[in-house]
């Protein structure tokens, strides 16, 4: 009988004769036939220090609306550049790691952090995030807290940019670890927004504003055991001060500076087959800015001060092999210490003669949560749960107010191939007496009902199935329903329905391609009732909104001695929203509406093992119409921004060299 002779073998040779010596080193193993290639570490460095790809991209866009730089990340037109990296180094537990995603362009990061493992690390990011709107035309034009009006109009862009740098650092000594992390974010640009100066004006209002964040803190762990002292800052400051026209000053308050501070504790202990975690935070928000001068104002400025407290406690516990119970309470109070005192009050745009004190709005919250799972077997699995939320609140119409949840969801895997989880959920809002404040809002109809006070019953059912017919076909579908009844409320929010599906297909064809598709669809509709008489309902307003989303692509690889690999995608979505006015008769009261169109082809071409190319075409056609907006002459004496709705065709042509590190 013939055999190899390997480590097992070894082993037996070794086991069954007392005067015959074996040398088990590993150098000396029988390592024939093993396929070696099937144990080796795809993340690991091993030897090489340097691993990782770097990509240099160039390319060309065509667009005419600056919104189609949402979806390009940039909304240059013309030529453009960009960077990718995923580079990692290692020798002798020293460690560091660069990311880098389309740098050059206005949406991009950069990360870098290195360290020794179980001692330090440092890490230092930054990013820019650009959000564009819309190219605008103006008649006001802001110069040092002055909009001055213009006979010509000008044209600007509406977008924001935000820039953030930051910077952290680990250090680690046995069991304790300390941290800190400071980061800078700059926010500028222009957005839309609107004053009364007698005449409503839509301006572009500028934006100049910095943000820094402090979170530093120290960890302390044991066996079984560990915790948290934590301190978190943000301290927000405005460039921008209060704006005025040259004819009246300080027609528009600027957002006022602020800080915030936090100081928490947490923890967790891990006792047998439970754990129990806990969590008391203590914060104080500050905003003391000086206020806008006018008839009547006692004050010079804010004192503005609230305090926070916030206190969670949890366990889980596994009372079999079968069956976890889950279990937390959470607690958040809101005391608002800021300045009161008294003010003339206007009724109607008339001075009463009267004086009333401003109102601090205190609110507490408080939640517990009970959830359990039990597994009958390999294929089916109950969980259920109960939440409860009790809140209470100054100065407002409705005081108290609590929400309970009950909710129930069933795993099966009974069927070959398939899982399903089916689900239900009831919810009742009640509360203390509905009653109209006088101190904030004498104006309102007392039959007004706002829908996050109301009473309200919500019954929500949601369907996942996930099915694999075949080894090459997935399946996955997942309807939900849901429906919101205010029951009590005469004017207000009514009725609301939520329901939808979402639906994905993918198939691996054969080993070289690969395709998908993909479809959602959601109705949101909703009635309300309102009054113009101040009492009685007596007009009607049904909305409905619906979204479509579809989706489908391929990937076919081992194209040119495997060298070659092409891929598309293509997305589809469509938005609209329907408003019926009832008042005597039915008439629409206008909509809004919007669909897109895009379009990804590319092709990866591998020169060699670490230098690939890569050409890649993206289109991108959008369109939406807003029922709201008005053109610049279109109502006379109303200055606006003109009709911001985008109509558009957008290209972009990209090509990028990739090298992998050896």
């Amino acid at each position: 009988m013939s055999f190899k002779l390997n480590i097992i073998t070894l082993g037996l040779l070794a086991a069954t004769s007392g005067v015959s010596a074996a040398d088990f080193s590993v150098h000396k193993a029988n390592l024939q036939g093993l396929k070696l290639d099937a144990y080796q570490c795809k993340s690991c460095i091993g030897e090489k220090r340097y691993q990782g790809e770097l990509q240099l991209s160039a390319g060309w866009a065509e667009n005419n609306d600056i919104y189609s730089g949402n979806a390009f990340g940039d909304a240059s037109d013309g030529l453009r550049a960009a960077m990718d990296a995923d580079v990692r180094y290692r020798n002798s537990g020293y460690e560091a790691n660069v990311q880098a995603h389309q740098l050059g362009l206005e949406n991009s990061y950069v990360h870098l952090d290195a360290g020794r493992s179980g001692l330090y690390a440092l890490n230092l990011d930054y990013q820019l995030l650009t959000r564009y709107d819309s190219r605008t035309q103006t008649q006001l034009w802001h110069n040092n807290g002055l909009l001055l009006p213009d006979s010509a109009i000008r044209y600007l862009d509406l977008q924001q940019e935000r820039e953030k740098v930051g910077l952290g650092l680990v250090a680690q000594y046995g069991v304790m670890q300390a941290f800190i992390n400071y980061d800078h974010e700059q926010k500028t640009g222009n957005r839309r927004s609107s004053l009364v100066a007698p005449r409503p004006v839509n301006f572009a209002l500028p934006v100049d504003a910095n943000t820094e964040n402090l979170n530093a803190g120290l960890n302390i762990s044991g066996e079984n055991w560990l915790s948290e002292l934590a301190y978190n800052g943000s301290f927000y400051r405005n460039n921008i001060d209060n704006l005025s026209l040259p004819y009246l000053p300080d027609v528009y308050a600027a957002t006022p500076d602020n800080d915030a501070h936090q100081v928490s504790l947490s923890g967790q202990y891990m006792l047998g087959r439970g754990t129990v975690n806990g969590r008391v935070a203590a914060g104080r928000m500050i905003q003391d800015g000086d206020l806008i001068q006018v008839s009547g104002n006692p004050l010079q400025s804010w004192d503005g001060q609230v305090d926070t407290l916030d206190a969670r406690v949890g366990f889980s516990n596994m009372l079999s092999p079968r069956w976890r119970v889950n279990g937390q309470v959470d607690y958040s109070e809101r005391d608002n210490k800021s300045s009161v005192w008294e003010f003339a009050q206007l009724e109607f745009d008339n001075v009463s003669g009267a004086f009333k004190q401003n109102v601090p709005m205190d609110i507490e919250r408080l939640t517990y949560k009970l959830h359990s799972s039990y597994r009958f077997n390999s294929q089916y699995r109950l969980m259920g749960g109960y939440d409860r939320k009790e809140v209470e609140r100054s100065y407002l119409e409705r005081e108290q107010t609590h929400d309970d949840a009950f909710w129930a969801k069933l795993n099966v895997r009974a069927l070959a191939n398939t899982v399903i989880d089916f689900g239900g959920r009831y919810e009742n809002r009640s509360g203390s007496v509905y009653n109209a404040v006088e101190n904030i809002s004498i104006e309102e109809n007392p039959l007004l009902r706002k829908f996050y006070l109301a009473d309200r019953e919500r019954q929500a059912v949601d369907l996942k199935v996930n099915y694999v017919p075949l080894s090459w076909l997935t399946l996955d579908l997942n309807g939900y329903y849901a429906k919101d009844d205010y029951a009590k409320t005469i004017i207000g929010l009514t009725e609301s329905t939520d329901y939808g599906y979402d639906l994905q297909l993918g198939m691996q064809v054969s080993e070289q391609l690969h395709l998908y598709a993909s479809a959602s669809q959601q109705w949101i509709d909703s009635a309300l009732a309102g009054s113009q008489s101040f009492s009685s309902p007596d007009w009607y307003s049904d909305v409905a909104d619906e979204f479509i989303n579809l989706g489908a692509g391929f990937t076919y690889s081992g194209l040119l001695d495997d060298r070659l690999t092409l891929g598309g995608n293509y997305l589809f979505s469509n938005s609209a929203s329907d408003t019926l006015i009832t008042y005597n008769e039915a008439q629409p009261y206008g909509d809004y509406y919007s669909y897109n169109h895009s379009i990804e082809l590319y092709g990866r071409y591998a020169l060699s093992e670490s230098v690939g190319l890569k050409l890649s075409y993206q289109y991108e056609r959008y369109y939406d119409t807003d029922y709201a907006q008005s053109g610049v002459n279109s109502i006379p004496g109303l200055i606006t921004l003109g009709e911001l709705n985008h109509n558009y065709n957008a290209h972009l042509l990209m090509f990028t060299f990739s090298y992998l590190l050896p």
